[in-house]
């Protein structure tokens, strides 16, 4: 290659010649850009990279070149009436768009692009939060800008909404009615199970007074089952002398309706439970969906 080319590799590709301590030449650059040992030495013979000096004087024209391909400016140069924050201080979390506290949450673009273009960026491979909340780390480190320290900023944030639901439903004193027991599982359960492509089953343990006193995951399965041993369910209800228990499980395909499985699977820990006197109250299926929830109960499946 080329001086001129290697120039324009290196600003292809977002990789600074550096200087250590003990007087060697390496390169700072994106997990995702491949240098083998014999690159780095054309490199560093190319640009006659010899000491501190020359490193610096090269990373200096690959900052001037990326400055020049630049289609947006850094945020904190744009007017304070379009800043994120300022916006959202002035009118409001929910009047923003979703770009706007997504560039919040992030704080710092990449070289080139703000942190709100960053945000739409991922919008547009993901459609939907659902959908940036179901992707693992490594899928959203796919969008150039977007390293393993902003992810996990997305990801805890997320969460945070979703903690949020669990809180809400943890305030409800009792369960009295199927009515109850939907809410219940909705925000409980819905934010972290709709989405899973494998199946859960977990129980709610309830005291007397019908008030919840555990949520326990009793198996994750595969794509179309969970294998569930009654005698686990009676194990973890008497540990926590629950008087009943709500079982809850999701179906990946995203169909509620119950299988002949889930009719057989209830049928026999309703037996078993029977044994030691602990009432069965419902068994919820959770869908694809906000809505899409089915109780047992209501289809007249228990008894």
């Amino acid at each position: 290659m080329r001086d001129e080319e290697v120039i324009e590799f290196l600003v292809a590709n977002r990789i600074y010649p550096m200087y250590s301590k003990t007087g060697k030449v390496f390169f700072k650059k994106s997990k995702k850009v491949h240098l083998s040992v014999e690159q780095e030495a054309e490199i560093i013979d190319k640009l006659s990279l010899k000491n501190k000096e020359d490193c610096k004087s090269v990373r200096e024209i690959i900052q001037s070149r990326l400055a020049g391909l630049r289609t947006t400016q850094p945020i904190k140069k744009w007017i304070r009436e379009e800043r994120p924050r300022e916006m959202l201080i002035k009118y409001g979390a929910e009047r923003l768009p979703l770009s706007k506290l997504l560039a919040i949450i992030l704080r710092t673009g990449d070289e080139g692009v703000s942190a709100e273009e960053l945000g739409r960026q991922i919008l547009n491979r993901f459609k939907t939060l659902r959908n940036v909340g179901s992707a693992t780390i490594s899928e959203l480190c796919t969008i150039r800008g977007i390293g393993k320290a902003k992810s996990t900023q997305i990801k805890a944030a997320l969460e945070l909404g979703k903690r949020f639901y669990r809180e809400e439903a943890e305030r409800k004193k009792k369960i009295k009615s199927p009515e109850d027991v939907i809410m219940y599982v909705s925000d409980y359960y819905g934010p972290y199970l709709r989405d899973e492509r494998k199946e859960f089953f977990n129980i709610i343990l309830l005291d007397t007074r019908n008030k919840v006193i555990g949520n326990i995951e009793i198996s994750k399965g595969s794509l179309t089952a969970s294998v569930v041993d009654p005698k686990e369910i009676i194990k973890e209800a008497t540990m926590k002398s629950a008087s009943s228990i709500i079982l809850v499980h999701n179906h990946p395909s995203g169909e509620a309706e119950p299988s002949k499985d889930d009719v057989e699977t209830t049928k026999q820990i309703i037996e078993a439970c029977n044994l030691v006197d602990i009432k069965v109250l419902d068994h919820i299926i959770i869908g694809r969906n906000k809505g899409d929830y089915v109780s047992l109960i209501e289809k007249g499946l228990i008894r």
